[in-house]
């Protein structure tokens, strides 16, 4: 699994322990000595989950209500680790906005188990699981995509939209949404990238006909379907839009990504 941990400790020494067997597990891993530090770290990483101690002179829960206010980090998954054992104290901590509450002594096999555990629930594009939607066949830790026993290669950036798209199903995203979650916030990319690689995601799915799990949203961007009907309305506007934005767009898609290869290339 992949995904960037905060790990915010005022004790040194707990700190290195919890980061140093974050990063074993495979995770991106930055970490703050207190709150204020941990503020700046949260605006500019914009980490999958946020782990840190709550006790005396550590205002846990202040900081929790700061990123669940967010925008940008309101999807952050938030796990406390703490001294006080009480249910009152459990119980605040969780309607404040934690995922999950581990009391000290804790092991630490057991919060990389928890951290996965919330992962998996608030992020699960950052599970290695396969995902499967009508025949289509998504796995994440082999880096393949497969309808009918046939692989359909695809280039870095469309397999992670193609991925975000197949473990949200249902769900309407708009151009800004997605390039927040797929380029990451910090991309300097236009919306317009948005439609080119949903153009080439779509062109590389015709051959399987799983091209049109993919609907645009008029007014609002895009979905991906988990049925097997389709509006004769969303399809006319999915055609007239990779139309029009097809001729505009032609010259920036040869020039976006230069030297891209397929997903797995040398």
């Amino acid at each position: 699994m992949q995904g960037s941990i905060l790990v915010i400790e005022h004790d040194p020494a707990t700190r290195e322990l919890v980061a140093d067997n974050l990063r074993h597990a495979g995770y991106r891993v930055a970490c703050a000595n207190d709150t204020a530090e941990a503020e700046v770290l949260a605006r500019t990483t914009r980490p999958d989950a946020a782990v840190f101690d709550w006790s005396p002179g550590m205002p846990g829960l202040t900081f929790a209500r700061q990123l669940r206010a967010d925008r940008r980090t309101a999807d952050t998954s938030i796990i406390v680790i703490s001294a006080r054992t009480s249910e009152h104290d459990r119980i605040a901590a969780l309607e404040t906005g934690a995922d999950d509450y581990v009391t000290k002594p804790f092991s630490v096999r057991e919060l990389l188990a928890r951290i996965k555990a919330v992962l998996r629930r608030r992020a699960p594009q950052l599970d290695d699981e396969a995902v499967v939607i009508h025949g289509l066949r998504f796995e994440p830790a082999a880096r393949r995509v497969t309808a009918e026993g046939h692989e359909i290669p695809l280039r870095n950036t469309e397999f992670r939209l193609l991925h975000f798209f197949m473990t949200h199903p249902q769900r309407a995203f708009s151009r800004c949404q997605l390039l927040d979650e797929v380029w990451g916030d910090q991309s300097l990319v236009e919306e317009r990238t948005v439609d080119v690689h949903v153009r080439r995601l779509r062109r590389a799915l015709v051959s399987s006909q799983h091209d049109s799990l993919i609907e645009t949203v008029r007014g609002v961007g895009y979905r991906f379907r988990t049925d097997s009907q389709r509006d004769p309305t969303t399809v006319l506007c999915s055609t007239l839009t990779d139309f029009g934005r097809g001729r505009a767009s032609a010259a920036a898609e040869l020039s976006l990504e230069p030297g891209a290869q397929p997903v797995g290339a040398a």
